[in-house]
């Protein structure tokens, strides 16, 4: 179907515009990975989280603003 983007190049995207945060976030699962329970990186989660929500935002903002 054209013009739509599937799931994966949105995960994609959403991974390059937010690597610092991805980078963040596997650096604190792995500092303790034999023992990650509930909450352990919930501050980096989060902030990867709404990284990954901006982009998908300012993604749906892209394909649709008539220029």
């Amino acid at each position: 179907m054209p013009g739509k983007t599937r799931p994966v190049e949105k995960i994609a995207k959403a991974t390059a515009q937010c690597s610092a945060e991805v980078a963040a976030y596997g650096k604190c699962v792995m500092t303790d990975y034999n023992s990650v329970h509930k909450d352990m990186c919930a501050k980096e989660f989060l902030r990867l989280k709404n990284c990954y929500l901006v982009s998908d935002e300012q993604g749906k903002n892209e394909c649709c603003t008539v220029h």
